[in-house]
């Protein structure tokens, strides 16, 4: 890089600007002589304080304060950059040829320009505000979404300078910025007035100051502030009123204070993942186990992955959420008795009646049959223990809330089906299984002793062996005399014996085309 030599200008107002040097991004804290050297120094804290060498002193003076005691840096103001205005950022990034030009639906040959654009990505482009006054909505007027990640704004007030001259902005990407507060934030409510998408991530922000912007974004639904400052959350009183997806994700919560946003009446989506292990528990006490809960009315999706859960009876609380209906909780620490990752599956499963997705994945309804009908098995002991029946004592229904529902919906599993918590355990336990041929009268039934983790791919497989009819043209069902006169798909070729829930003595149909 060559070397200038003369003395740059720098803004009378750098003070708190945000300036670009060598890639990484700062804010401007201190414009002034640091003795015994000569000429200007910038001292300047940096977004990412390893990029720092001091706490903004030197030689025993503080020139400035920094956040982090070795976040701050001394630069030449030669080895800064102060940024451009929006429309200098977007003739760079969308540099359209004079003569260039498409044809459009009708057949109609017309010139490509910013006038026409919807999209502006100017991410990590240094935009420090909106340039000459009203010229942005004379050039980019049809924008409806744009990125302004990482760049050099330093204010709200920069940021609606831009937004107040797009009409048509729904959707507004903040993050990575570092963005001064204002005054009065109502005041600029008319520059968000179509704004239904905010992400603000990687901000530094707290939820108070969140919530202190938050009358600038009087239709906002979509708000996303993952990887922020955020801890301690408090009740938004008559803001975020229209807000359906939030998400939180890589903020350290205090847990107890996430009921704090139960109240929002449109939150549909709500993403609490990657909290830093302090999430482990949450309760609705308004609500009896087994009831639902008044909070969070319109909650549908729920994502707490990462987390540091490890008890079950946190699984029957979201039970208590009124329209949950997807559920993810990878990287926690739920765990069945038998250790097996595919039970603790059937567990969320069966606890979690209403659910549709569970961690990303659609719920077959062969699944939560036999998750279902698994949960009824295993805890059966328990049950009969408790009194069984319709009443069992109040201990077992706080602990299985479903289970009574599960009764009504299956019937009650009779003694000699309980599976105890270790035969559960047998991937390898041999089931007697008879297959028939209801197509067929003259071939007898067969009988085989099967693995209950063997796949019905494989079962297929062994069919071909011994029929000569290849396994994609086999089709089975089972019937089983605990539920005469019913028949039973088996519909997917990669799930197990144990998944369908077929036992000893149960009879297998094969048909073919």
């Amino acid at each position: 890089m060559g070397v200038d030599h003369t003395e740059p200008e720098v803004p009378e107002d750098a003070v708190g600007r945000r300036v670009s040097c060598d890639g990484e991004r700062a804010t401007v804290r201190y414009v002034g002589s640091v003795p015994p050297t000569a000429g200007l120094w910038l001292g300047v804290e940096w977004d990412n304080p390893e990029r720092g060498k001091h706490d903004g002193s030197h030689n025993g003076v503080q020139y400035f304060t920094c956040r982090h005691p070795k976040g701050g840096s001394f630069v030449r103001p030669a080895k800064v950059s102060f940024g451009v205005d929006y429309l200098t950022a977007v003739e760079q990034q969308y540099v359209y040829e004079t003569d260039k030009s498409y044809v459009d639906w009708e057949g109609r040959s017309k010139k490509l320009s910013h006038e026409m654009l919807t999209s502006v990505l100017l991410c990590g482009c240094e935009v420090n505000g909106s340039g000459p006054g009203g010229e942005i909505r004379k050039k980019t007027p049809q924008v409806q979404w744009l990125d302004l990640s990482k760049t050099l704004m330093s204010c709200w007030e920069d940021v609606s300078s831009i937004t107040q001259q797009l009409d048509q902005l729904e959707g507004l990407q903040l993050s990575s910025n570092r963005l001064r507060l204002l005054s009065e934030p109502s005041s600029h409510s008319g520059a968000f007035l179509k704004l239904k998408t905010l992400a603000l991530n990687s901000c530094d922000l707290t939820w108070p100051q969140i919530l202190e912007c938050a009358p600038m974004w009087p239709q906002l639904e979509v708000l996303s502030v993952e990887e922020n400052d955020i801890t301690e959350l408090q009740r938004p009183e008559g803001v975020l009123q229209t807000l359906n997806t939030l998400s939180l994700s890589g903020n350290a919560l205090v847990q107890d204070s996430v009921l704090k946003i139960a109240a929002l009446p449109r939150l549909e989506e709500l993403n609490l993942s990657r909290t830093g292990l302090t999430l482990t528990d949450l309760r609705f006490d308004d609500a009896a186990p087994g009831s639902l809960t008044a909070m969070f009315p319109a909650l549908k999706n729920l994502y707490l992955d990462h987390n540091n859960i490890a008890e079950w009876r946190v699984v029957d609380e979201f039970a208590k959420l009124p329209s949950l209906v997807k559920f993810s909780c990878l990287g926690n620490r739920l765990a069945s008795k038998d250790g097996n990752p595919r039970t603790a599956t059937q567990l969320m499963i069966a606890k979690l009646g209403r659910l549709v997705v569970l961690n990303r994945c659609e719920i077959h309804p062969d699944e939560r049959r036999g998750a279902e009908l698994d949960y009824l098995k295993m805890f059966g002991e328990e049950w009969l223990k408790a009194g069984g029946g319709l009443q069992p004592d109040s201990t077992f229904t706080c602990q299985h809330p479903r289970y009574l529902s599960l009764i009504d919906k299956y019937g009650a599993p009779e003694e000699g089906e309980l599976k105890k918590q270790e035969a559960f355990a047998l991937k390898n336990q041999l089931l007697k299984v008879v297959f028939v041929f209801p197509d067929d009268a003259e071939r007898k039934p067969i009988e085989k002793k099967l693995p209950a983790s063997m796949v019905i791919q494989k079962v297929k497989g062994l069919l071909y062996r011994l029929l000569k009819v290849p396994a994609v043209d086999l089709k089975l069902t089972y019937t089983s005399p605990k539920k005469e006169g019913t028949e039973f798909e088996i519909g997917n070729d990669l799930k197990s014996l144990q998944f369908y829930s077929i036992e000893a003595g149960d009879k297998v149909l094969v048909r073919w085309s």
